[in-house]
């Protein structure tokens, strides 16, 4: 098991867990800024496995560099009504 996670680390510079974690966040991500009108953070990161929401804000804030409600709100002042 360490020699896989270790080629792994090798390959992508991050542990299998940091990938998927990443993974999961850009598909957060991509859905919150492309939301429907029943579209909520509390939903999203449910969704994408993150059931601890303060942990996935701040997951989410290092990863993009704003809370998801910052997102949220951005893609829905850009939508069209």
């Amino acid at each position: 098991m360490r020699s896989l996670e270790a080629g792994f680390r090798e390959w992508r510079q991050v542990t299998p867990s940091q990938f998927f974690r990443r993974v999961r966040l850009a598909a957060a991500h991509a859905e919150l800024s492309q939301p429907d009108e029943s579209t909520t953070v509390s939903r999203v990161a449910l969704s994408h496995g993150f059931p601890h929401l303060s942990r996935f804000s701040a997951y989410y804030r290092a990863e993009f560099g704003e809370n998801p409600g910052q997102t949220l709100l951005r893609a829905r002042r850009r939508k069209p009504p």
